[in-house]
């Protein structure tokens, strides 16, 4: 029985996930007539497929229409962006949910209590969502690495004669990605007609980190004002090559840290799910006994300000 009302629940959950994800009538005809200009001419530096990506990842499904002035949806929907991911919100959403239902029943056969399986059904279903993150960071941690040549090959064009559009552009046919497709989407946009300074703020947005925010910046003030943007772009180019280096030595000293963060937080739910799993009544009273419950609450509050202290002591700003 328990099986059967499963499968059924599965069913029902996937197919409304199909229903709120499938493309409406307007994303169908959005979607037609950018393949026709994909299969025409082409977008100026020949990449048609960065047009199609675009519009696509910010095309939301009818279940984000639903959401799209919350602003947990809005920091989704940029989470993805960030991430170059190809999921959508809706999709995001849905197969959280998916993985919660899933979890929450499978863990009803050998977990008695139900807030347990309520804990372990949330902890599983934010696993998408952290997989964001995770790309997101590493993305942003590439795109970094890869600045500085950016950088230099900007002050280069500049000495050479070219504008600062065209300083873009070679960034973004020269550097590997994720910083070349970033900076050529800027370039197009400005082909496509929209303003610089626009252009610019939709890339700070993109890949909000503080070096790309500071080369930004200095652009905009030399459009505006004019100025030496070579001799910036260069002297900047040099700090962020030592403030990398400096975050990696930083990396290996505070390693043994987070470590022993990790283990020490995540040791006591380790404890208490394999107890749980060997005898039930070990476990019991800390979840029906009143005062039970008083100290399991005391103990999550004690670990979370720890934990939060070690990783205060080990995230050295740089």
């Amino acid at each position: 029985m328990i099986i059967l009302l499963f499968a059924v629940m599965l069913i029902v959950i996937f197919a409304v996930v199909m229903i709120v994800t499938r493309p409406t009538a307007r994303e169908r005809t959005v979607e037609k007539r950018l393949t026709e200009v994909a299969s025409g001419a082409g977008t100026p530096s020949g990449h048609p497929e960065d047009l199609l990506k675009t519009t696509r990842d910010r095309e939301i499904p009818l279940f984000d229409e639903l959401f799209r002035r919350l602003s947990v949806t809005r920091n989704l929907n940029d989470l993805i962006t960030q991430a170059q991911s190809q999921w959508t919100v809706s999709r995001l959403l849905g197969a959280m949910l998916v993985i919660f239902a899933a979890v929450f029943f499978l863990a009803s056969w050998w977990l008695p209590f139900l807030l347990l399986r309520l804990a372990l059904a949330a902890l599983l279903a934010l696993t998408p969502y952290a997989m964001l993150h995770l790309q997101r960071k590493r993305r942003f941690s590439r795109f970094e690495a890869l600045l500085p040549d950016a950088m230099d090959l900007m002050t280069r064009g500049l000495r050479a004669g070219h504008s600062v559009s065209s300083a873009i552009q070679m960034v973004g046919e020269e550097i590997d990605a994720p910083v070349g497709p970033e900076f050529r989407q800027c370039f197009e946009q400005q082909n496509f007609g929209l303003p610089f300074r626009e252009a610019i703020e939709a890339l700070a947005r993109r890949v909000p980190i503080p070096d790309l925010q500071f080369l930004l910046t200095a652009v905009l003030v030399q459009k505006e004002s004019g100025g030496n943007l070579a001799e910036v772009l260069d002297k900047a180019g040099a700090v962020i090559r030592e403030r990398i280096k400096l975050k990696g030595e930083l990396a290996i000293y505070t390693a043994q840290g987070k470590l022993t963060g990790w283990i020490l937080g995540l040791l006591p739910f380790v404890m208490f799910f394999l107890l749980t799993l060997i005898n039930p009544r070990y476990t019991a009273i800390l979840l029906e006994d009143p005062w039970g419950k008083k100290l399991v609450w005391t103990g999550l509050a004690m670990m979370a300000v720890g934990f939060y202290t070690i990783r205060k002591i080990v995230d050295i700003k740089v």
